[in-house]
């Protein structure tokens, strides 16, 4: 099926087989390399992309899905803040995690300027970390939060 959509922008027309999730379509056909799949059952948040600003579980989507939509990854985000909160911070090991915990904040702070502690743990719920523990990505949002906050206050 041919389906088009833009990822990060840029329109994308190509066809697909009905059957391929989202993941392996943008992450092996795509080249977008921030996706990983770390449980295929939308349980670890690992995949985790904004379509049309929503936080979704690509590993649980049909590419064909992503038809008529606009996607959003790591490879996306002009504004490097919320990278620049989790390396500040100290909320990333290993890496495999953080683009899914940077889209979720990201998701989170499209909607919420300035969220709770309960509102930041609500919203990054979809996602495992078996690395740092979650405090240090808990102050890394919180990071951004104010590096956000403090830019606004320039303008």
């Amino acid at each position: 099926m041919i389906i088009k959509f833009k990822l990060n922008g840029k329109e994308i027309v190509k066809d697909v087989p009905v059957h391929k999730r989202a993941l392996d379509f943008l992450r092996d056909d795509l080249g977008v390399l921030s996706i990983k799949e770390g449980c295929g059952e939308g349980e670890c948040g690992a995949c985790t992309i904004l379509v049309d600003g929503k936080n979704i579980h690509s590993c649980l989507m049909l590419a064909v899905e992503l038809d008529g939509k606009e996607v959003l990854t790591v490879e996306g985000l002009k504004d490097k803040t919320i990278q620049n909160a989790f390396v500040e911070a100290g909320a990333i090991q290993c890496g495999f995690c953080t683009p899914g915990f940077i889209i979720s904040t990201k998701a989170l702070l499209n909607e919420n300027k300035n969220p709770s502690s309960e509102e930041i743990k609500e919203a990054l719920e979809g996602n495992l970390c078996r690395c740092t523990g979650y405090l240090k990505i808990e102050e890394a949002v919180k990071l951004a939060v104010k590096m956000y906050n403090k830019g606004s206050d320039k303008k």
